[in-house]
């Protein structure tokens, strides 16, 4: 069973594979006999700081006790070290299988929601596959997770005679977070809280609301802002945003804006800054495209726009940030005259635009079939310097030009892309070889489509451990 565990987390964590190089995992020994030999250098020379933390995570995932024998001749805990093991355990612990081999990004397909943990657990119960962040999780495994976690916080400040600090108070509560095991979280900041030096701040409970919101516990993280006054903390304006992106990341907006209310309110503590209504603006257009209705897009469109100019009558300066995330919006659903106008404000501002503003309006003509105007924004951004093309600006127009019949200058584009550092996707490279053989062009040069495979091939390498088969 721990083999079959190891061998799923093994595309997941380089560190694994150094510690099955250096044959420090022995899976037909007993405990006895694993000691002896895992730790017969411990008695010749001291342990670095890498293979005390190596045998720490070995410990933890073969569900070992902690022993005063993995310390002999280490060099002392230090706080680097305690946060490196605690990160480590949401990583073996929390994730599931199909999650190992990921790339790290916080999309989702669909809108995320305010999750039942009582109702997770009886459908865990009755064998009801859970939907939502925590599917696919295996509870036995989290549960573990957070009891070794808690294990090693105590041994490590018992056994070693570290001093916690707020760096490793803060990590063990988004270990808790994260595990999604509020019970345990409330008592151990409380207990935290009792200790004379104060190890519960507002950067901790921070933490604590961004990692519910993200995983759907919404109500949990309001509670969680509520609750800083029990832990003497007072709320900063980087807290409010927080809790703010929180709301709004399962779509209650009625919330968000009265919290934004409390904060206009003349002479407030934390008054709201650019990033409180860039929050509200990116969220409300990616709300609009999570649904498939008409009106509702056009309500959540308007509730954007109609908030990016009460920032600007509060005399707040839109930064680029805040025009990015409306100009998306607008493009995604399909208003260009509104983008251009904001497009041009940012000119006139004297805010210059990146590459994710003009990505923007690239995708946009790419879709409807307006390469010409695609080409024209590509070439405005390299002629102003106002950014590089990568992948992300060159498969769009791609994809046009060959949905338009027009091979050569997307083998032309393509080229140029390889050139300037970017490798194609897999479906893009095929997409081009494909159009022009069924044109009848000249393919592409040889040197090139190797340099491509290899490419591909390596981000797969990179990101499943999978080769794929070119054909």
């Amino acid at each position: 069973m721990k083999m079959s565990f190891l061998l799923r987390l093994r595309s997941g964590s380089n560190l694994l594979l150094s510690m099955l190089s250096s044959r420090q995992l022995t899976f037909g020994k007993s405990k006895h006999q694993y000691s002896s030999f895992a730790f017969q250098k411990t008695s010749l020379e001291p342990l670095s700081q890498g293979s005390l933390l190596r045998q720490m995570i070995c410990a933890i995932i073969q569900n070992r006790p902690f022993d005063s024998q993995m310390i002999a001749g280490a060099h002392p805990w230090t706080v680097d070290a305690v946060c490196e093991v605690l990160r480590a355990i949401p990583r073996f612990f929390f994730q599931s299988g199909r999650s190992v081999g990921r790339q790290q990004g916080f999309r989702r397909r669909a809108p995320l929601r305010q999750r039942d943990l009582r109702q997770e657990a009886e459908d865990s119960n009755n064998s009801v596959r859970i939907r939502g962040p925590a599917a696919y999780r295996d509870p036995a495994k989290v549960t573990l997770g957070v009891t070794k976690a808690l294990e090693f916080y105590s041994w490590v400040e018992v056994e070693c005679g570290f001093g916690h600090t707020e760096m490793t108070c803060k990590e063990m509560a988004c270990v808790l977070a994260k595990g999604n095991d509020l019970k345990k979280l409330w008592h151990f900041l409380h207990e935290m809280a009792k200790r004379k030096c104060q190890l519960v701040n507002t950067v901790t409970l921070t933490c604590i609301i961004k990692l519910l919101g993200e995983e759907g516990l919404v109500k949990e993280a309001l509670a969680a802002f509520y609750r800083m006054k029990q832990f003497h903390c007072k709320p900063d304006v980087i807290a409010y945003n927080t809790i703010i992106g929180a709301l709004c990341r399962v779509g209650n907006f009625k919330k968000a804006r009265f919290l934004l209310d409390q904060m206009e309110i003349p002479g407030f503590r934390c008054p709201p800054d650019t990033f409180t209504y860039t929050v509200l603006i990116s969220f409300y257009c990616k709300h609009s495209l999570q649904t498939g209705c008409r009106k509702a897009i056009r309500r959540r469109i308007w509730e954007a726009n109609h908030m990016f100019r009460h920032m600007i009558f509060k005399g707040f300066i839109p930064d680029v940030v805040t025009y990015n995330c409306l100009i998306d919006g607008l493009c995604k659903t399909y208003r260009i005259g509104r983008a251009m106008e904001l497009f041009d404000d940012m000119l006139q501002r004297g805010c210059n635009p990146n590459m994710v503003t003009y990505n923007s309006f690239i995708r946009y003509y790419s879709a409807v079939n307006d390469v010409d105007k695609a080409i024209e924004m590509m070439r405005s951004m390299q002629l102003r310097r106002h950014g590089n093309p990568t992948s992300s600006s060159y498969t769009p127009i791609i994809h046009a030009l060959c949905e338009v019949r027009r091979p050569t200058e997307a083998r032309d584009f393509l080229v140029e892309m390889v050139d300037g550092g970017s490798i194609p996707r897999e479906y893009t490279y095929k997409l081009v070889c494909d159009t022009l053989m069924s044109a009848g062009q000249a393919g592409l040069p040889c040197e090139l489509c190797k340099k491509m495979e290899d490419g591909i091939s390596t981000r797969y390498k990179q990101v499943m451990r999978v080769k794929p088969v070119m054909k």
